[in-house]
């Protein structure tokens, strides 16, 4: 029988944080193989996603508000199990895409274990922590998912939507720490936000996004999608708004830096990009 705290400790729902990536790199896949494509969304974010979230909260053992949810079960065990399990059906699966596909994977979940692990543990240090979310959740996850879903499978991606990728994840990743400084520092864990401060969170996303948006606007009027990056910067408003809304009010009060206003950060932020990259993707398709 699964327990309530390790489905729970797995954080399916987390994944719609993660989805815009998936999303971006289909709507920018010239010839699409669909049945990969539905096999690369069940790998990453059926299995791998909710397996590292579920390895993190066996690790931590977060008593306070984690990311998309506010009062985290004590993990046990069966959490450990389950995750292992759910990273090797990840790599036996992946092996119906390609061997690069699993290969990359498999180099996702060690990493993913190492940011975690208490014997390594790299999101103890700002920089590396950050960067390894940088390049694995944002470069190396778009890789995967474009060259899964291609039908050539392919190796050579354009370099501005890896990066724009990158940047993508980068920019929001301070943002969803900004509420656990005290409990990550009490954890042995100095986070980029905790560096940077509540002020300078705010400052660094609004800095990474515009580099991220620079780059999403060369590659798309490089290849005349015009419509579709009219549309991402539509879709992007209600995001733009709330983060301006968050930004004044923890300005002036740093208590507002609190999980609530994070996950909605969180949900208004995610929902809106997934919608861009759909929307992009349907009007690639019937082009």
């Amino acid at each position: 029988m699964i327990q309530k705290s390790t489905i729970q400790l797995l954080r399916f729902h987390f994944s719609l944080f993660l989805m815009p990536i998936y999303w971006f790199a289909l709507s920018q896949v010239p010839e699409i193989n669909w049945l990969n494509a539905i096999i690369v969304f069940i790998v990453l974010h059926v299995l791998v996603y909710p397996a590292s979230n579920g390895y993190n909260s066996y690790m931590d053992r977060d008593e306070t508000a984690i990311g998309g949810l506010e009062q985290p079960m004590l993990p046990t065990r069966q959490l450990y199990i389950v995750t292992v399990v759910m990273d090797s059906l990840a790599v036996l699966f992946s092996l119906f895409v390609s061997i690069y596909f699993s290969v990359g994977v498999l180099l996702y979940i060690l990493v993913s274990r190492a940011y975690s692990y208490r014997g390594i543990r790299l999101k103890q240090y700002p920089i590396i922590g950050f960067l390894t979310v940088v390049v694995f959740q944002g470069g190396v996850a778009y890789w995967l998912v474009y060259h899964g879903c291609s039908e050539t499978l392919a190796t050579i991606l354009p370099w501005p939507t890896v990066i724009a990728a990158g940047l993508l994840i980068g920019g929001f990743y301070p943002l969803t720490q900004i509420y656990q400084h005290d409990a990550d520092k009490a954890d042995g864990v100095t986070t980029i936000s905790y560096v940077l401060g509540y002020r300078g969170t705010f400052i660094f996303t609004a800095i990474v996004y515009t580099l991220s948006f620079g780059l999403l606007a060369y590659w798309f009027v490089s290849t005349l999608q015009i419509t579709g990056f009219v549309l991402l910067q539509l879709f992007f408003i209600p995001t733009l708004i709330y983060f301006f809304y968050w930004a004044n009010k923890v300005w002036k009060d740093t208590s507002a830096a609190n999980f609530k206003h994070t996950m909605q950060m969180n949900l208004i932020a995610s929902v809106c990009t997934n919608l861009a990259f759909i929307t992009i993707l349907i009007l690639n398709l019937f082009e």
